[in-house]
């Protein structure tokens, strides 16, 4: 069997995909249940998961739960919390040793699958609630998840920036949620929480492997007990914020590198035609070693530990994020606003194109030997309501020219400068 395209289907209102597929040594399963981002839900939805992985109806205690899994021949089973667009995003994920190389009597994709739904819909339960005990401790685990993200600097820099741009808008929450929100959940309230995120939330479950649709949708049907009223479809667009004055914030703490972010609009989604030219745009400025921000303001200029630019198709908004020593503040600022000048002026070298065009098809390809990375590029699509497979977007990338960057550049808008820095001058 070779790989093929997707095979669909629903089972109430949850979204199947199938990838029927000799390429891969396992079978690969992904459960996305997605939420928009919301003050009063963001720290349960988050929560969950954790306590989710604790034990099942049939597997109460977590050794049991994780003895199951060595059963399995080590199936690795495991969950991911985050956000694309205003969405809160959950990925349940688990990979199987396909049949034919284990002596089982049984499928194992079948076992593999039963797992997964019973982690997901058949929690263990006391006094028809969660497990106190449970629900405490992974309290305090996402407590730390939480805390150390103001420990590692350069990921509280990003987020505080990002924070700040999106004051007003559902993408400032974190996708863990707040610890101030932890306190006061109970087993009870998560347990609530949890019964309407399954129901409501867009639920998409995807299996790659050497199996077909006809082969995996009754497996799912008796695996997962659903209970379901919400939408299949994903419908939340992002806003488009229209900037005004550049808001400049600048913070201080007990840091010893200054670290510089920077928040810019783009308003180009993965939704949207001009998606590879911004695509292009976004490796041209900071997405690779060859990249203007590296080569200028680390390597030239010699102002910056590291420097580079991140785009969030989903949200279409771009940061460029930079390690700077103290009084070089202004300087590396004027140099970042100099390459964001060039690139809508269109000056672009026949080399920073190549190199683009070469470093995201050779991305883009490595995707497709991972079964993973094959599911989450057709989750975007199922996201933003945009199909393109990866060799689609390569094509796409090749045609783009510099007139077609520079008409996305043109359209980019610095927002927000966010500035963290020492205590001294406080």
């Amino acid at each position: 069997m070779n790989k093929s395209n997707f095979e669909r289907d629903t089972i109430g209102n949850v979204r199947l995909h199938v990838l029927p597929t000799d390429q891969f040594k396992t079978y690969a399963i992904s459960v996305y249940i997605g939420t928009p981002l919301r003050e009063s839900t963001v720290t349960p939805v988050a929560l969950a998961p954790f306590v989710l992985r604790r034990g099942t109806s049939k597997l109460p205690e977590t050794k049991q739960f994780r003895e199951r899994q060595d059963d399995l021949y080590g199936a690795g089973f495991g969950f991911d919390v985050y956000k694309r667009g205003d969405y809160q995003i959950v990925q349940f994920r688990m990979d199987m040793i396909h049949d034919d190389f284990v002596s089982d009597q049984g499928s194992m994709l079948e076992q593999a699958l039963q797992f997964v739904g019973e982690a997901i819909t058949d929690p263990v339960r006391e006094n028809g609630v969660f497990r106190a005990k449970y629900v405490e401790a992974e309290k305090e685990t996402l407590r730390k998840r939480i805390a150390a993200i103001v420990n590692d600097k350069i990921r509280y820099a990003g987020e505080r920036c990002i924070e700040e741009m999106c004051k007003n808008e559902p993408f400032r929450l974190h996708p863990l949620g707040k610890t101030d929100d932890l306190a006061a959940i109970t087993p009870e309230s998560l347990y609530t929480s949890y019964q309407q995120w399954l129901a409501d939330s867009p639920i998409d479950v995807y299996v790659a492997g050497n199996t077909t649709l006809a082969q995996v949708k009754p497996l799912l049907e008796s695996a997962f007990d659903w209970k379901r009223s919400g939408s299949a479809a994903y419908d939340l667009k992002p806003e488009h914020r229209e900037v005004g004055q550049v808001n400049t914030v600048v913070e201080r703490l007990d840091v010893t590198q200054g670290k510089l972010n920077m928040g810019l609009r783009t308003y180009v989604t993965y939704a949207d035609d001009d998606y590879p030219a911004m695509l292009m745009y976004n490796g041209i400025l900071g997405g690779y070693p060859h990249s203007k921000l590296f080569l200028n303001v680390r390597e030239k200029e010699s102002l910056a530990y590291y420097a580079s630019s991140r785009l969030d198709g989903h949200k279409g908004i771009l940061t460029i994020q930079s390690g700077i020593e103290f009084a070089n503040y202004e300087k590396a600022v004027d140099i970042i606003k100099q390459q964001l000048g060039q690139m809508a002026e269109g000056q672009i070298s026949d080399l920073e194109m190549s190199q683009t065009r070469a470093m995201i098809a050779n991305q883009l390809r490595e995707s497709q030997d991972s079964a993973f990375e094959t599911i989450s590029l057709d989750f975007n699509n199922q996201l933003s309501g945009k199909t393109r497979t990866a060799s689609e977007l390569i094509d796409q990338v090749e045609r783009i020219d510099v007139d077609a960057i520079r008409r996305v550049a043109e359209r980019v808008k610095l927002d927000t400068v966010y500035f963290l820095r020492d205590r001294k001058g406080e």
